[in-house]
């Protein structure tokens, strides 16, 4: 079994300290006990892995006994989610971090029913962003997806310009995505539309023909996940 990721701010120096919730965690809900092997990531690629040395009061101490740097993914996945409600979006948003997506963008589509408005948006990107920190941890990254802000449309048809492959889902498109050529480096960015759909003139925006992943259509919290492991399948992250 591999060892359990804890993230820290830093993970230089011959000893690591995880306090508050992130020691809680540790000393609490995993129980971790002197002697474990644990590994400690700053989530941007560097990991210590070090021995618990002392468990006391949510605390855990741990000596360093060597460090590892895993270069940033490549291609860079990156997963443009139309707003949904109820859980449906931080579901998502588990998942793929699950899987390996690399960012996440949230996008407020003509049909999202849900709006990020004020201090409820911010909310709601601050739950987005504990959900793939969560999420990284449990499938042992040492890179952690962020959050972007919210983007409107042109905002995302500026970053599908600028990707090495831009995929929009859309249930009605003719191209299928398992046929797509999938590069070996660069941004891979995927537009997931929300639960009422695309509208013509989003897709005039994007400027580019839509991709299907297959007969089904498939909910807004699904979609990027069939997508991701479809992408990733195809590159050497998952080879």
């Amino acid at each position: 079994m591999t060892a359990p990721l804890f993230l820290a701010g830093s993970v230089d120096g011959d000893v690591i300290t995880l306090d508050g919730d992130e020691g809680r965690h540790a000393a609490t809900v995993r129980r971790i006990q002197p002697g474990e092997r644990v590994d400690v990531g700053d989530g941007n690629g560097r990991v210590a892995e070090c021995v618990a040395d002392r468990v006391a009061d949510g605390t855990v101490t741990l000596r360093v006994t060597a460090r590892r740097d895993e270069p940033a993914p490549e291609p860079r996945l990156v997963v443009v989610q139309a707003l949904a409600k109820g859980d449906r979006a931080e579901d998502a948003v588990e998942a793929m971090t699950e899987v390996g997506v690399d960012e996440f963008v949230p996008w407020a589509a003509a049909r999202c029913v849900v709006r990020w408005e004020g201090a409820r948006g911010e909310k709601a990107r601050a739950r987005w962003t504990a959900t793939a920190r969560s999420a990284a941890k449990q499938s042992r990254r040492a890179w952690l997806p962020p959050v972007a802000e919210l983007h409107d449309t042109e905002q995302v048809a500026e970053r599908l310009r600028a990707a090495s492959l831009a995929v929009v889902l859309h249930e009605a498109a003719e191209r299928p995505l398992a046929g797509a050529e999938v590069p070996d480096s660069g941004e891979i960015v995927v537009v997931v539309g929300p639960e009422g759909g695309i509208t013509d003139d989003e897709l005039a925006a994007f400027g580019t023909a839509p991709y299907r992943l297959g007969r089904s259509v498939l909910r807004t919290s699904t979609a990027g996940v069939a997508a991701a492991a479809l992408l990733l399948a195809q590159t050497e992250r998952w080879r």
